[in-house]
């Protein structure tokens, strides 16, 4: 939602440092907070990464041998409606 405003003291704002807390800085303090808490995110983002990828191929994989199953068990309930007919 956009909230348009106006600062009356422009060297001093007011940042969410998380759970509802509010911590007023200087805006260059501020700058560099952001610049931490964004490097911070970019690093646990790359340690998450690879195994987010290992997850998502073992759910390839188990989906892939889910259809099969399913291929199988369809095939012999088809073969098993064909020998009773």
């Amino acid at each position: 939602m956009y909230v348009p405003g106006k600062l009356h003291d422009v060297e001093h704002v007011l940042i969410d440092v998380g759970t509802g807390y509010y911590v007023e800085k200087t805006a260059e303090d501020a700058k560099d907070f952001f610049k931490r808490k964004i490097d911070f995110l970019t690093k646990q983002m790359e340690k998450i990464q690879p195994a987010l990828q290992e997850k998502h191929a073992m759910k390839q994989a188990v989906m892939e041998m889910m259809s099969q199953k399913i291929q199988q068990l369809t095939a012999l309930g088809a073969a098993q409606a064909t020998a009773k007919a």
